[in-house]
């Protein structure tokens, strides 16, 4: 059985076509990440622009010929911040439907934790006996924090999860409400970490076990360019481990070069150079909110865990 699942989040719709393999691993047979920016203007408007609903439907045209060509016989389709806070995401959900015959769910911050917590430890080797793991998960319009213990299975509904929290920072959100200069001048930036800072300051003292892992298109690009990739290599990127002095120096690194010479750079993402300082700003305040020394990247999150829920008994076929 093959399924396919497509996240619509603020910044970037994600596709993971996936099968298991001869030992019950999920593994993709495609993957592809679109920046279409959806939530555009939402932190000033509370409304989706109707030039990014054009955008992300397009990208919804593109991934469903893909499903149609993969045969995926299971499909979901999940929206996280963007359609959650702001108006007009009907007009997302009435595409998705008319293309790919299933509803596209605005998930809570549970069922979005449940499914970022499952994703991201995929394909890393955690097991129950591991302990308490912590998951974080930037994106354009929020961040999430997940603790919980790991289930070997992978089984979305048997992960301990005893901890998870949405928080109203993002990297597209604090672009727009602090970032005008090209580069982001030191106020700017001090703004941006200040805010983070604020809001993460609920964050109780979590327990857990080695390094927390870090997921979405902010930590792997941080990455990505730490690593230097000429092209984006998810098997790299996937487990790899930043201590957080190195996350600091790419953040530094980032942040004292314009736009222009910052989307050339060996593992920058073009589309994601604009925002990718505020995010590395945000994800050095998770870092030090944790009290970690180094973060774990994991190239998976929401889809990797929706399609994991797609295997188990009381997944329905796509229609």
């Amino acid at each position: 059985m093959r399924v396919a699942t497509i996240d619509i989040g603020t910044n970037s719709v994600l596709l993971l076509v996936a099968e298991r393999d001869a030992n019950g691993a999920l593994v993709a047979t495609e993957e592809h990440a679109t920046i279409t920016r959806l939530g555009e203007g939402v932190d000033r408007t509370g409304e989706l622009l109707p030039a990014a609903i054009e955008r992300t439907n397009a990208c919804i045209d593109t991934y469903a010929a893909a499903i149609r060509a993969a045969s995926a016989t299971r499909v979901a389709v999940v929206g996280t911040s963007a359609m959650r806070d702001a108006k007009g995401g009907e007009a997302v959900r009435a595409h998705v439907r008319a293309k790919l015959g299933v509803d596209a769910r605005v998930i809570s911050g549970d069922e979005e934790a449940r499914l970022t917590f499952t994703g991201a430890l995929s394909g890393l080797g955690y097991e129950r006996e591991t302990g308490a793991v912590v998951v974080f998960d930037i994106g354009g319009g929020s961040t999430e924090v997940v603790r919980g213990v790991p289930n070997a299975n992978a089984n979305v509904a048997a992960n301990a999860i005893d901890y998870a929290r949405s928080f109203d920072v993002g990297s597209v959100r604090l672009t727009e409400r602090h970032v005008r200069e090209d580069p982001p001048n030191g106020a700017e930036l001090d703004a941006v970490r200040e805010d983070a800072q604020r809001i993460l300051a609920s964050l109780p003292k979590l327990d857990y076990v080695g390094a927390p892992v870090g997921i979405a298109g902010t930590m792997t690009t941080l990455a990505a360019v730490a690593l230097r990739l000429a092209s984006y290599d998810g098997a790299r990127v996937h487990g790899h481990t930043m201590p957080r002095d190195v996350l600091a120096s790419v953040v530094e690194e980032l942040r004292s070069v314009p736009l222009a010479t910052r989307r050339t750079l060996l593992g920058m993402e073009p589309k994601r150079a604009d925002v990718i300082v505020a995010g590395g700003v945000i994800a050095l305040a998770v870092v030090d909110a944790l009290g970690a020394k180094s973060v774990r990247i994991s190239d998976r999150g929401v889809r990797w865990g929706l399609a994991a829920s797609l295997f188990e008994p009381a997944a329905k076929p796509a229609t």
